[in-house]
């Protein structure tokens, strides 16, 4: 059974309704991995990679800062990529936000606040400056992009463009709902995975 491991939004978790929609939409053909993801996203990156190393996804699929991670760790474990409103600028997202916040999903852990401060936006920074430095031809039509006709949050297609082929729209915004998930991530992922 094929393995795909889904990496959420900033303020999300592991049970955001991007993932519920994952599991049920693939219950019993592929196995869905959705994790809560640490906050920093170095510390993140190092938790998916041993992930990929002990599960073996064949796809990684990322829903706004999710796929910005996903992007940046793709070539590194050689895994595919289907990249939901990738958000390429993360400290663009997060300098008006600075301050206390919650999650807006329950995580594993319990823990439902968190803080955006001047050292996380630096530690995005530094990741953001360097993003690209991992893609090479190889990669340019191993990681796909899905882009919402209403996003108001991240307008990153033409970046992506740039470095990759294969975007595709859908008319939603920037969190999917479980029937976009169904009806637009859904075939993408299959044709990724080639279950059709």
């Amino acid at each position: 059974m094929k393995t795909i491991l889904f990496l959420h939004g900033f303020f999300a978790s592991g049970s955001c309704i991007p993932a519920i929609a994952l599991h049920e939409a693939f219950e019993g053909r592929v196995r869905v991995i959705t994790p809560d993801l640490p906050i920093h996203p170095k510390e993140a990156l190092t938790f998916v990679q041993q992930l990929c190393d002990k599960e073996k996804p064949d796809l990684l699929v990322g829903n706004s800062n999710g796929s910005f991670l996903a992007q940046i760790i793709a070539p590194i474990v050689g895994i595919p990529a289907l990249l939901g409103n990738p958000h390429l600028e993360m400290t663009e997202f997060l300098k008006p936000r600075i301050g206390e916040h919650q999650y807006k999903s329950p995580r594993m852990d319990g823990k439902q606040d968190f803080v955006i401060d001047e050292a996380l936006i630096s530690e995005f920074e530094e990741l953001q400056k360097e993003q690209f430095k991992n893609v090479s031809p190889y990669w340019k039509d191993k990681i796909w992009g899905i882009f919402g006709e209403q996003d108001s949050l991240a307008h990153y297609k033409p970046l992506f463009l740039k470095y990759y082929t294969n975007a595709y729209s859908f008319p939603g915004g920037h969190t999917p709902t479980a029937e976009e998930v169904k009806t637009w991530y859904v075939p993408l992922i299959e044709k990724m995975l080639m279950l059709e």
